[in-house]
């Protein structure tokens, strides 16, 4: 028997489908009631200033690194030229072309957005945010650690108080 949350779920999951959306969309309850579309991607998506492709030269060429014969011969490595302030991104990450553009379009856009900001930068923000989580995890972890040695050290020593008596 089916319950009833699942019943609802798949009910409106099949009206977002009728609706248009595809399985890279998920449901979220609405403020009505109705269920809420949002797409499926990145969490915190940034505001980076958008390309223009007249401003961008696209060449592909050979890659470099570990694959063989098949990063020898194919020339799916893209390299991405903004012309106007001269950065250029190199992008190989994947076996695909059409991948790699849109990976080296994102990268461009990063570094366009640190170039024309500076510190401002939505990205260099982020860096700095994850680097305070990743210190302040650490520094947590260290006095977790701290604690369960005094706590093991306090026991240790009443044990031997006890034994004395």
């Amino acid at each position: 028997m089916c319950s009833l949350s699942y019943l609802v779920f798949s009910a409106a999951r099949r009206v977002a489908q009728g609706a248009g959306c595809t399985g890279r969309h998920w449901l979220s309850p609405g403020s009505a009631g109705w269920p809420h579309v949002q797409s499926a991607g990145k969490k915190d998506s940034l505001k980076l200033p958008a390309l223009n492709e007249e401003d961008l030269e696209e060449q592909f060429v050979r890659g470099s690194g570990p694959g063989g014969q098949a990063t020898n011969k194919t020339s799916n490595c893209v390299v991405l030229k903004h012309i106007p302030s001269g950065i250029v991104v190199k992008c190989h990450q994947t076996r695909s072309v059409e991948t790699n553009r849109k990976r080296a379009r994102e990268i461009l856009q990063e570094k366009l957005d640190v170039f024309s900001k500076g510190e401002e930068s939505e990205v260099i923000k982020k860096r700095k945010e994850a680097e305070w989580r990743k210190q302040e995890k650490r520094r947590r972890a260290k006095e977790n650690l701290e604690k369960k040695k005094l706590f093991k050290l306090t026991t240790m020593v009443e044990s031997n108080q006890d034994e004395e008596r």
